[in-house]
């Protein structure tokens, strides 16, 4: 899938990874200007609070700055990166199931929402769509996101997934087949709702 206009390729992002490892600080800071959203929306993804998706995506960032010298390239940056921040999400589930926990809202689409940008062409579909997202089962979300929005190839997200590419690929049909469902019930809705009621007087 190519990477939306706008948004660096995963080859020049792995270049200023690999060039960040060298001590380059402009591309540090490229690095992580490249792949800041697909952090968040990633973390968002996985993270049942939305208090602490900009946290986890702060530590997913200092681990892989602290990690860049082992960075080979053998895979994307972004692959690499999506795995650590799979890693920090995991941990911080960990750390925080001794703890009570201060609000209980799985609302990661707001979040999502605000790492979008604004007042372009198709924001309102895409937040609908994160609103239809929310209904899959958390596997197909997953492999939905990672394929469809955030563009990984199948076999990279099978990696994240820690699952055969076979049934990455089933989730994201299923998950394509129940969204064209519920576009579909949400139309024929919308469509009763403006029917106009013949007048009977």
């Amino acid at each position: 899938m190519p990477a939306p206009a706008g948004r660096p390729t995963d080859d020049a992002a792995t270049a200023w990874a690999l060039a960040a490892r060298g001590g380059d600080s402009d591309a540090v800071d490229r690095f992580v200007r490249a792949l800041h959203r697909d952090v968040v929306r990633y973390v968002a993804h996985l993270c049942a609070d939305p208090q602490t998706v900009d946290d986890l995506a702060q530590d997913t960032f200092l681990r892989a700055l602290g990690s860049l010298h082992r960075f080979e390239g053998r895979s994307s940056a972004r692959t690499w990166l999506l795995a650590i921040a799979r890693r920090a999400v995991a941990d911080s589930h960990r750390y925080t199931a001794v703890r009570p926990r201060t609000a209980d809202v799985p609302d990661w689409r707001l979040t999502v929402e605000r790492a979008q940008p604004r007042g372009l062409p198709g924001f309102d579909d895409g937040i609908v769509l994160l609103d239809l997202l929310d209904r899959l089962p958390r596997e197909r979300r997953e492999a939905f996101v990672l394929t469809q929005l955030l563009g990984l190839p199948y076999t990279e997200a099978a990696a994240l997934g820690d699952c055969p590419v076979g049934t990455v690929r089933s989730r994201v049909a299923r998950a394509r087949t129940t969204l064209a469902a519920l576009v579909a019930e949400a139309e024929g809705a919308s469509t009763a709702v403006r029917r106009p009621v013949p007048d009977r007087g």
